[in-house]
This record gives structure tokens, sequence and C-alpha cells, in this order.
């Protein structure tokens, strides 16, 4: 939790992530999806099985951004953060039971929520109304100040999002994938529509 406060200080006190048309030359890459989740529950099920279904169903339009895949070496890791937040057009927050646990997967929903990003919320294994900080972020030194202001703005906003549920117990993972995926895609293309 310390490495993770310095970094969203750093971040905040750094200067803004580049625009995205000197992000996307200097790096060559460019994202319209932007995939939020707590590594410890979902990065290898939900998060990548989503990630991959959007390349698949996306034909070479929708470039998701998943840390895990995107970034590298050498990069700056919370400003390759911020730079797929201001370019992504539509996000999903996958809430899921360490999720609230995490500063980084919070800045990252709190930047997406002041963005005014689309966000497509996944309740995995939990329930809107359980998105409330746990005491040990609210009480913890580490943050900068504001931090604990704008993670519980941010939360609730996500708590009155239409979202996806999913109980992991008894849920199908392929189904929960497939809707999201489906509901990201309507997204993207309202967006196209409206620029």
């Amino acid at each position: 939790m310390a490495l993770a406060s310095w970094l969203l200080r750093r971040s905040a006190t750094g200067g803004s992530p580049p625009s995205m048309s000197m992000a996307a030359a200097a790096t060559g890459r460019a994202y319209n999806v932007f995939l939020d989740h707590s590594g410890a529950d979902t990065r290898h099920m939900v998060a990548r099985q989503l990630h991959d279904r959007l390349l698949q169903l996306g034909g070479g339009r929708v470039r998701p951004f998943l840390d895990v895949v995107s970034l590298r070496p050498g990069d700056r890791l919370v400003a390759r953060i911020d730079e797929g937040i201001s370019q992504c057009r539509v996000a999903v927050a996958i809430f899921s039971e360490r999720y609230l646990d995490s500063a980084f997967c919070l800045h990252e929903l709190a930047s997406l929520v002041e963005a005014r990003k689309v966000i497509v919320p996944i309740f995995y294994g939990v329930k809107p109304s359980g998105l409330v900080l746990p005491p040990a972020v609210v009480e913890s030194d580490a943050l900068a100040p504001g931090d604990v202001e704008r993670f519980r703005a941010a939360l609730r906003e996500a708590r009155y999002t239409v979202g996806l549920t999913y109980d992991p117990a008894t849920g199908d993972l392929a189904e929960l994938v497939s809707a999201a995926a489906n509901a990201v895609m309507k997204r993207i293309e309202e967006t196209e529509i409206m620029q």
C-alpha cells in the first residue's frame, strides 16, 4: 500500500498525462476500452477473458487496455495507466472482493468517473450496496489529501450505474464475458455515433 500511495502522489504532483495524440504517437498504442480490476481476484479469469473476447469481437476496432497485457518493461506505471484512461471511450470496472482494498483500483475508478467516461460495472461476487470504502483505506496515512473523498464519490457513482452481476459460486463465466463484451461493443458504437 505504501508503494501504491507514493505512486498515486507522484502522479498527482508530477503533471498531467500526455495527450491522446502525443501518447499514441509516442507509444504506437491507442486504447478505446479500459479494464479496471483487482489482479488478485480477476486478472486471469474474467479480465483476461474479456480482453481476449473484445479483441475477437472488435476485428481490430477495439483496443482494450489490460495492465498485464498492455504494460511493458520500462513503462512508467501510473503514467501508462493514466494514458489508457485518457484514451478510452468505455471502461469496465470489475468490482470484486479485494477491489476496495486496492488504491490503484480506486484511483483508476475515480479518474474514470472524473473524466466522465462510460463505465460498465461488473459486480463479481459483490453487491452494488457493498461498494463502501473499508476502514483501513479511510484511515490510511498513505493516501494523498482528498483521495478518500474522490474514492467515495466514484463508488457512489458506480453503485447507481446499471451493471452486470455475477456469483462465482453459481454463475457461468462464459455467459458473463459474452454479456460484458456485448455491452462494451454497444457502448463503443454509441460513442462513435456521438462523435
